[in-house]
């Protein structure tokens, strides 16, 4: 009896010798194949990170580039504003010599009921100042 139970033994000890080597080679497998994953996935993050780093060197570019645009087209808003309060300010003295209430009609008008307004007088010359910057 002793001989059927080392035998069994010996059968059990190599089919589990066989299970492991089998289980063992596809660890293996699986561990080669996550190597190859991770060396294809460092390769893609630093392509990318020198893609990102391009990316970030031509907006930092792009910016400075706004940056300066407007630097050079903001003295030309501030023109334009001055112009359109002098064009204001013109509007309004020419409004008030020919008197012109706030409905648009003349204050001869509201008084002889015509519809051309009279004027007695000449307009006042307007000085226009343009302020350079």
């Amino acid at each position: 009896m002793n001989k059927y139970s080392v035998a069994g033994a010996a059968i059990a000890f190599i089919c589990l010798d066989v299970y492991l080597i089998k289980t063992l080679r596809k660890v293996m497998n699986t561990l080669d194949e996550s190597s190859l994953t991770l060396r294809e996935a460092r390769s893609s993050i630093h392509v990318l990170s020198l893609e990102a780093k391009k990316l970030i060197h031509n907006a930092n570019q792009v910016t400075v580039d706004v940056k300066h645009r407007i630097k050079t087209v903001d003295p030309l808003l501030e023109s334009a504003s001055d112009v359109g309060e002098v064009i204001h300010s013109v509007a309004e003295s020419v409004k008030q010599a020919a008197g012109i209430t706030g409905k648009g009609e003349s204050q001869t008008d509201l008084l002889h009921h015509s519809s051309v307004p009279t004027m007695s007088h000449p307009l006042p010359a307007a000085s226009v100042y343009i302020k350079s910057r």
